[in-house]
């Protein structure tokens, strides 16, 4: 589980070359002589053997070839046989350097790859850098400077210019990569190996587009779960839909969605070139900021307020230092300095005012960041104020940015900061957008921690009566439901909805509607009319008998006019809700292409699609992601107590949230829903209107057993828990791990064993480093798999009142292997449970996920003294063979 499938690819001890005749330039691509050159500029930590298609030696010759990886660089007509001489050199990956290879012929190259088992960046990569290794087997540019910071980058142009940039802002780099259009490894598996990767600290990625959602959602939440992660992505869609059913699909766009997908998987969205360079400046330093509260030090106000502005438009907060922190500041700083608000230091500010300033700020829990201004002044000394933050920096924890305002003057303090890795800007707008960006990163890292069941904790809905319905719909070949179908969906699941009943004559409405009570509601029923007011298909607070016939007659009057080829039910009549100081808001569930079900939230009513106020979220939602949803659109502000009406029952909008949570999970069917109006206020929520349009199910593979195939990010897997019975007479629960269980997993290793940790890790530390607690419990359910076993133990409290706490007594885990069809498993128990059956349990369960996921085999390697897993895995049958590649492992398998 520790060797990544690309390690050969990007950790490569020994490279075969193919760039043509080495003694005639001329018949070689540009790709080729650039790639010479850069491999001539620095030495490679490794061994490089040049092959040539045209006139390498028999295969006896090519036996004696050892590489982990082939370079090729060649004309497109070459490529091919170069190719099949990588495979009979049995290398492990391959990377094709070339231009303007077309999606059929790349295909070709990666079914070579595939058929002789190795991994192909390219075609049409211009390759990559490893910095470290002394590897710049590119075609982008000189080689970078080592750092921590990894660039992926879906365009060779772009990656030259951030090469170049980085060059003069003294920006590192551990990796780049120009994977380029039709490549074998994509960018989703380029992240995977960067998430695990020791020498990556943060990655930067510019994307052009995704060949499979689910694939990048999942590499992407786990990279951003390790290491901050920035995507900047071209080709920014506009808002709406010509051929929307519902509102909701009118007014959101995939650019939305999008946006969506990157705040769920913990990663940090820039909009720009420059804001990306920015961000770049900022995980070069190794920022982690714990919130969104600014300070400014400044000796200028004007700058200072321009900082201010920018932290409002951001939405991020000022920092304001506490009345401790001010009391001990103002003696060391100038007689008229400021800290009010912004730390207006004055323009009698020296370097050992901006020291004080910064240690004090840096000290102070309510500042989550520093930022620090500096404008040029008659006898100022920019460079010693530079010195002051470069002194300061090693004794902070928070994100510390500067601004030097002007340019000539302050050059030479903008390289010592640079040196120091410390962003700075020119202007104070983007030092505040920066720290903005690193912001979002640990608030999106909230979101990612989420895992929510596929259902609530609220009572059951009635799923299979929901699915008879949409069965019955489709059945008629039908995909938009009426109204009162709309509605009874809603109300399988439990969300209030209005009383609606169907008038096919003016008589059967005045009937209902005396029935049902004055004022009413009439609307027309039609599947071809998604916005019925724009008809005239909408009659609100008609307030007796007589009326309800007239407005009937004009309503089928007036639709028939306007919309002639509309199929018509009839007119529905509802009574109107009484919520005068109701807020009207909508709920929304549109279909992405490729990312799937979004739910949507924002104002509501007739105009809906000119306020455009949507807020985004993926399935599933919990409590927590439902308040954020809401906390995000406009309407929110209007939620609480507002003109005079009192604030809404915001937990039954949550309830609704989560309901059409769980419609989304189990309905895969559902392709579009409006619930507009919901009208919400202090005694709860009511749907008054609602559409949906339906599909039939889409089919997934196998492996996605579950039902949930349709989402991009997998429920948490509840269906899997069980209890099962301990010697003693106690009790254990096997469920899937998730990330709450991160100190569980922990003070499970601090109290196992030294040898029980080594055998587990292979290894002698003593726990596990915060990077690998988090890789370990917060997982993607779909291609891997945690079992933890729990038990509650009393836990008396300090006023007496007694608690149960759960405590992980053991784990076993899987991960898919790249083919799809096996995985690899590994296993630890605490030794206070040796002997009571738990190991073989935890690996029956794990064996039973593997199977229900469609995989084949399930493989291990066993250190050869562990006698007791050894023991272990032959009593439950697997088979226990030597491992070729280290004599001092069993491998183990077992067929699924």
């Amino acid at each position: 589980m520790d060797l990544h499938y690309l390690s050969p690819l990007f950790e490569p001890k020994s490279i075969a070359l193919f760039t043509g005749p080495q003694d005639a330039p001329e018949q070689q691509t540009p790709q080729a002589r650039a790639l010479l050159a850069h491999l001539k500029a620095q030495q490679f930590k490794g061994t490089i053997t040049p092959l040539d298609t045209r006139t390498t030696g028999t295969l006896a010759d090519l036996a004696q070839v050892k590489a982990d990886v082939a370079v090729i660089a060649l004309p497109p007509d070459e490529i091919t046989a170069a190719l099949e001489m990588a495979g009979r050199i049995r290398v492990k990956a391959a990377l094709v350097m070339s231009n303007g290879i077309g999606a059929t012929q790349a295909a070709g190259m990666v079914r070579i790859a595939q058929r002789h088992g190795f991994w192909l960046l390219g075609p049409n990569s211009q390759g990559y850098q490893r910095p470290h290794l002394g590897l710049n087997a590119s075609s982008a540019g000189h080689l970078a400077a080592n750092g921590q910071l990894a660039l992926v980058s879906q365009s060779g142009a772009l990656t030259a210019s951030i090469l170049d940039w980085a060059k003069q802002n003294s920006v590192g780099f551990s990796t780049v990569v120009a994977l380029g259009p039709h490549t074998g490894v994509t960018l989703a598996d380029t992240l995977d190996f960067l998430a695990a990767d020791r020498y990556t600290q943060g990655i930067v990625v510019y994307m052009e587009g995704i060949a499979n959602a689910r694939r990048f959602t999942s590499a992407l939440r786990a990279a951003a779960n390790a290491k901050p992660v920035v995507v900047l992505k071209a080709g920014r869609k506009s808002a709406g839909n010509a051929a929307a059913q519902t509102h909701s699909s009118a007014i959101v766009g995939s650019d939305d969605v999008f946006d969506a997908v990157l705040r769920r998987a913990g990663a940090v969205r820039v909009r720009s070139f420059v804001e990306l360079f920015s961000a770049a400046k900022c995980l070069a330093s190794r920022y982690r900021p714990v919130g969104r509260r600014l300070a400014v030090i400044t000796n200028g106000g004007g700058p200072g307020v321009l900082a201010a502005d920018w932290v409002s438009e951001l939405d991020l907060s000022l920092g304001v230092l506490g009345e401790d922190s001010v009391r001990a500041l103002q003696p060391l700083l100038p007689a008229h300095a400021s800290l009010a608000d912004l730390m207006d230091l004055t323009e009698d500010a020296t370097a050992e005012h901006y020291r004080a300033a910064i240690e004090v700020a840096s000290k102070d829990r309510q500042i989550d960041g520093v930022l620090v201004i500096y404008s040029p002044k008659f006898d100022g000394d920019a460079d010693a104020v530079a010195q002051a933050m470069v002194q300061a920096k090693p004794k902070m924890s928070k994100p510390l940015v500067a601004c030097w305002m002007g340019d000539v003057s302050v050059q030479g303090a903008r390289h010592e900061l640079a040196t120091a890795q410390i962003p700075s800007f020119r202007t104070p707008e983007a030092a505040v957008g920066a720290f903005g960006n690193i912001a979002s990163f640990y608030q999106n890292q909230q979101l990612l921690q989420q895992t929510p069941p596929p259902l609530s904790n609220l009572a059951a809905p009635d799923v299979e009566g929901a699915r008879l319905l949409i069965e019955g719909v489709l059945t008629e070949r039908r995909k938009v439901l009426t109204e009162m179908e709309s509605k009874s969906l809603l109300s399988a699941f439990h969300i209030p909805v209005t009383q609606t009943l169907l008038a096919r004559s003016s008589s059967e409405a005045m009937m209902i509607a005396t029935q049902l009570g004055f004022p009413v509601a009439l609307k027309i029923d039609s599947p071809d009319i998604s916005h019925k007011s724009d008809v005239g298909g909408v009659a609100l607070n008609v307030m007796n008998a007589a009326a309800v016939r007239d407005i009937w007659h004009d309503m089928m009057d007036a639709v028939r006019q306007r919309q002639p080829d509309a199929r018509i039910n009839g007119v529905t009549v509802q009574a109107m809700a009484r919520k005068p100081r109701g807020r009207e808001l909508y709920i929304g569930v549109v279909r992405d292409d490729p990312f799937g079900p979004v739910i949507a939230f924002g104002a509501g009513g007739t105009m809906i699609e000119l306020m455009n106020d949507h807020a985004m979220e993926l399935p599933p939602l919990n409590q927590f992601l439902a308040r954020r949803l809401i906390e995000r659109s406009r309407v929110a502000e209007t939620l609480d107590a507002w003109r005079g009406a009192p604030a809404v029952d915001m937990a039954a909008l949550e309830q609704v949230l989560l309901r059409v949570s769980e419609m989304v999970c189990e309905l895969p069917q559902l392709r579009e829903m409006d619930i507009n109006p919901i009208i919400v206020d202090e005694r709860g929520a009511l749907a008054v209107d609602a559409r949906i349009v339906i599909g039939a199910a889409a089919q997934t593979a196998p492996g996605r057993a579950g039902g949930y195939g349709h989402l991009s990010i997998l429920p948490y897997p509840a269906r899997y828990e069980q209890r099962w019975p301990l010697k003693g007479g106690d009790e254990y629960t096997v469920r899937p791990i998730h990330p709450d269980d991160a100190q569980g997993l922990q003070d499970l290793v601090k109290r196992l064993s030294s040898e029980s940790r080594y055998f587990r890790f292979v290894s002698s530390m003593a726990e596990l480093p915060p990077a690998m607690l988090a890789r370990f419990t917060l997982i993607d359910y779909d291609r891997e798999m945690a079992l933890c076993a729990v038990i509650e133990d009393e836990v008396t409290a300090d006023d007496g009142s007694k608690t149960t706490r759960e405590r992980i007594i053991g784990v076993s885990r899987y991960i898919t292997n790249p083919d799809h069809k096996s995985c690899e498993f590994s296993l630890v128990v605490d030794d206070a449970f040796a002997g009571q059956g738990l190991g073989s349990r935890l690996m029956l369960s794990i064996m039973d996920v593997a199977r229900d996921k469609g995989l084949e085999e399930i493989i291990g390697l066993v250190l050869t003294h562990n006698d007791g897993m050894l023991r272990l895995m032959r009593s439950l049958g697997y088979e226990v063979k030597a491992y070729a590649e280290d004599p001092d492992f069993r491998l183990v398998t077992h067929g699924l």
